[in-house]
């Protein structure tokens, strides 16, 4: 492997940022910053960690973590994440803006007390949410396999339609949240690392029984069906009188995703309604049958660089967070 560097594109985003040192390393000269958020009607002052998550400084929930639901922003514990050109550290630098965004407006939120798996307090924050992901600082996330709001999924093609932010050099199919080692929960068979549709938000599962070594990139495998042939049919599918009930209440987003997975997977997505899937699946089936669904093919995805959580922070923090990182293995040599 050749040695780390710094592209020109990293130091003009070090430079837009006014800094001269590397993030992971420089002191955090806006600890004290408190950004001012209306939880359920009352201003509280908060602190951003990062672009989807702060402290509450005072209110019910004084001393609380807190989760912003609905979207997500990259991990800011180190240069960790890389799909198309990007270099690891200029997504650094993104996750970087999302924390600056969320510090520097006025917000609200909504929370019914509820917690997370961490104990931190949910909350809904459709302000933030849009801003972060029509900046392309965020994208729309759920935890499970059901679609994002539709006024997230909108902001989130405008992005990338206008290729802002984290879509500016490159658009993966999934983008890769988090890795999980084996060697982390030896007592499971399996593991799963989670990835989020770029079309619609949902999570699927990539499960694997692998251990990682500290600092190793780990890349998803997507399947990739024909665009076209997917338009095509989810045009024709719309196009259908027959199917003008079943589909009223179905977007277009939604439709053409249903059809892409139906290319590339031969299943449909759980959350359509029952009237919906039965509409939609002996279509489909007899499309990918007499091949009108077209043929897939395997690429590289989104990648990950992975550490133990335990080794993402402080002076043990694993070696690959501090500086600039480096360029994928998979990239080394056309660089």
């Amino acid at each position: 492997m050749g040695r780390s560097r710094t592209t020109p594109r990293v130091l003009i985003a070090l430079l837009a940022l006014g800094l001269v040192a590397p993030l992971a390393d420089a002191p955090s000269a806006s600890a004290t910053i408190e950004t001012r958020v209306f939880i359920n009607g009352r201003p509280t002052r908060v602190y951003f960690n990062d672009g989807d998550s702060f402290r509450q400084l005072d209110g019910p929930y004084a001393g609380r973590g807190s989760r912003l639901g609905g979207f997500n922003t990259l991990e800011s514990y180190g240069p960790v994440h890389s799909w198309g050109d990007w270099h690891p550290f200029e997504l650094f630098v993104i996750a970087k803006k999302a924390t600056h965004l969320g510090r520097h407006g006025i917000w609200h939120c909504t929370t019914d007390g509820s917690t997370d798996t961490y104990g931190r307090v949910l909350l809904d924050c459709p302000d933030l949410a849009i801003a972060q992901i029509r900046h392309g600082y965020a994208h729309a996330m759920q935890i499970d396999d059901t679609p994002s709001r539709p006024s997230y999924i909108r902001a989130q093609h405008d992005a990338m339609r206008h290729r802002r932010g984290m879509w500016a050099h490159g658009i993966p199919q999934f983008v890769v949240t988090s890795l999980h080692s084996a060697d982390e929960d030896p007592g499971r068979d399996t593991h799963y690392n989670r990835m989020v549709s770029v079309r619609d938000g949902h999570s699927e599962k990539w499960e694997h029984s692998d251990t990682y070594p500290e600092c190793s990139t780990q890349c998803a495998s997507e399947t990739h069906a024909d665009t076209e042939k997917v338009e095509t049919m989810a045009r024709e599918l719309r196009g259908d009188a027959s199917l003008a009930t079943a589909l009223s209440e179905l977007s277009n987003v939604l439709l053409l995703e249903a059809v892409d997975r139906y290319a590339r997977l031969g299943t449909l997505p759980e959350y359509l309604e029952p009237a919906v899937a039965q509409a939609l699946e002996p279509r489909l089936s007899a499309a990918r049958r007499a091949g009108q669904l077209g043929e897939t093919t395997e690429v590289r995805g989104a990648c990950m660089l992975y550490a133990d959580f335990r080794r993402r922070y402080g002076r043990d923090r694993a070696h690959c967070l501090r500086r600039h990182g480096a360029w994928p293995p998979h990239m080394q040599e056309s660089r």
